[in-house]
């Protein structure tokens, strides 16, 4: 079998490498033949540091955000406090609703500059 039809295939302990594309074991953080490290695949649950999450953020604002839900998940504890005095006026939950909209077209990492590291 030659390497073109080789590289096809692959056991279950192996993975293809990003950048050159040839079988490397499953665990491997570098590529043994480039040299390239490779990138945890993570397939859309991306996560800050301290593992908030920019999809479950979004939904507590779009659901609970009346009352500060999201504000208190992303540990902003003062402005959820706000919400929950102010609820009664729908004026946290207008505000809550463009914060979903905000969260949705956020990048991952602009989501994790601001909240990752609270």
């Amino acid at each position: 079998m030659n390497d073109a039809v080789a590289q096809r295939f692959k056991n279950e302990n192996e993975k293809f490498c990003s950048e050159c594309g040839d079988n490397i074991n499953a665990k491997a953080e570098i590529c043994p033949k480039c040299g390239v490290r490779q990138i945890p695949v993570s397939y859309g649950r991306v996560s800050a540091p301290n593992g908030k999450n920019k999809v479950t953020a979004a939904l507590l604002a779009f659901f609970l955000g009346g009352f500060g839900a999201h504000k208190f998940y992303l540990g902003k504890v003062g402005m959820g406090i706000l919400y929950l005095i102010f609820f009664w006026t729908f004026i946290p939950a207008i505000i809550a609703f463009i914060e979903f909209i905000i969260l949705l077209v956020m990048s991952d990492d602009e989501f994790n500059r601001k909240y990752g590291m609270a």
